[in-house]
């Protein structure tokens, strides 16, 4: 794509944005940025930063003088379709393209695109762990740096985690390889309609934007409906169904292609727990097999794998009590799976936050099947706990700070202290990422006095 002398608009101050608008300016395009909201302190270094290289940065609104006669625009993931600026831009017949879009536009690098409303980061993060044992290969995308970042770097993959924010504004983006790792209800006020978010991932397993080969969760029943339409040669996982497949058989993982079965991996020797978590693995031996990697390396990289941070992740133990950081679970379905990975031992679970009003008939099934003890915390706390109680599930603990459960959690002595929230942390912390970072640091700081 030549966009030298083009002006070219961006969306948004984000760091998908930051990258695109670098990217361009270096290609001698006339860059201009558009962010709606005034920027943040910790921003205006980076705003000076992009202005001393010829770009034109605009905050707290989008004017005419940005917008008009731009031939291009690069969106930030945040930004939906029926926003006022892209109604604007949709008036002017101005084309609008995602940073990944634009990145692919610019390499002959192949994508591994991961898309999916869960696992999407694990599965990224594990098929670029593998990968990079024989080739440079890098997890970026909406995990890791985007890819118009590295567009210099000598690369031969790009692993690329793809919400669906950023495919609905794709339109030649065309992945060597595409993996859908599950669907569930998600993101429906952005993109008006769970027909829409659907269709957003959906776009890169067809035509025009169809992969070489199309990666899909089998026991997720909508996506197996879905192989039988996709393009590209169809590979499944999580069940031995087709002649293409990675499944799991007398606690082993397999991977089949043209019903020729392999070997890869006992289930015991992965740091990965949890039904969810074998599919993610199910899912990155699949993308590695069709790479060219060799078995004994995917296992090996398999069992050196760290898992992603805030992902039921296992970071401390005091005498038989494990403490796992699930703190990325911000709604009762993501909760589900991480529940769902104990059995048969005593769990205890914090839960709670700010409430997303979801219905909690399966998240307390779980529960009743799989914990022992529920601390509550948080705005959600009575509706949770008034559901826990009709669900007949009675042994719930209330605290009122997040300090407080977890001294609670660690005077249970159970054998699993699972942060699993299935909430929202705005509550209380800036994001997720605050709320697994001091439940990790409370934790130490307590076990190793």
């Amino acid at each position: 794509m030549e966009v030298k002398d083009k002006k070219i608009l961006v969306l948004g101050l984000s760091k998908s944005g930051i990258a695109a608008a670098k990217c361009l300016a270096k290609r001698g395009a006339k860059v201009y940025i558009t962010e709606g909201k005034e920027a943040k302190p910790e921003y205006l270094d980076k705003i000076d930063t992009l202005k001393a290289i010829g770009i034109k940065i605009e905050t707290g609104g989008h004017s005419e003088e940005f917008i008009s006669n731009a031939e291009l625009a690069v969106t930030s993931p945040g930004i939906p379709p029926h926003s006022e600026i892209m109604q604007k831009l949709k008036a002017k017949n101005i084309p609008v393209i995602s940073e990944i879009e634009l990145a692919y536009l610019f390499t002959k690098v192949p994508f591994i695109a991961i898309t999916g409303t869960n696992g999407k980061t694990t599965t990224t993060a594990l098929t670029a762990h593998i990968l990079s044992e024989v080739y440079s290969a890098v997890p970026c995308g909406n995990y890791g740096l985007p890819p118009c970042d590295m567009l210099d770097e000598d690369l031969d993959y790009f692993v690329c985690e793809c919400s669906s924010f950023q495919l609905e504004y794709t339109k030649e983006f065309t992945p060597r390889i595409s993996v859908f790792t599950n669907f569930t209800p998600d993101h429906i006020d952005w993109h008006n309609g769970l027909d829409n978010y659907f269709k957003a991932k959906a776009k890169i397993f067809k035509k025009p934007q169809a992969p070489l080969y199309s990666v899909l969760n089998a026991k997720d029943e909508k996506l197996l409906e879905f192989s039988d339409h996709c393009d590209g040669e169809v590979f499944l996982f999580a069940a031995e169904k087709g002649e293409n497949c990675s499944y799991i058989k007398d606690n082993v993982i397999y991977f089949k292609h043209k019903n020729i079965e392999e070997k890869i991996i006992d289930i015991k020797d992965c740091p990965l727990i949890g039904e969810h978590n074998y599919q993610n693995v199910m899912c990155a031996v699949i993308c590695a097999k069709l790479a060219g990697v060799e078995n004994e390396v995917i296992k090996h990289a398999i069992m050196t794998f760290k898992v992603p941070e805030h992902r039921l992740e296992k970071f401390a133990q005091c005498g038989k009590t494990v403490f796992y950081n699930d703190s990325k679970a911000t709604n009762p379905e993501a909760s589900l799976v991480a529940i769902r990975s104990f059995n048969n031992c005593d769990v205890t679970l914090i839960a709670g936050g700010r409430d997303k009003n979801t219905d909690l008939q399966e998240f307390c099934d779980a529960i009743n099947k799989h914990i022992k003890t529920v601390i509550l915390i948080g705005e959600a706390a009575d509706r949770f706990e008034e559901n826990l109680k009709q669900n007949n599930f009675n042994n719930i603990i209330r605290e009122d700070t997040f300090e407080a459960a977890v001294d609670k959690a660690i005077e249970l002595h159970p054998d699993v202290v699972l942060l699993s929230p299935a909430c929202a942390s705005f509550d209380m912390f800036s994001g997720y990422e605050e709320r697994g970072r001091v439940f990790k640091k409370d934790v130490l700081s307590k076990i190793n006095k």
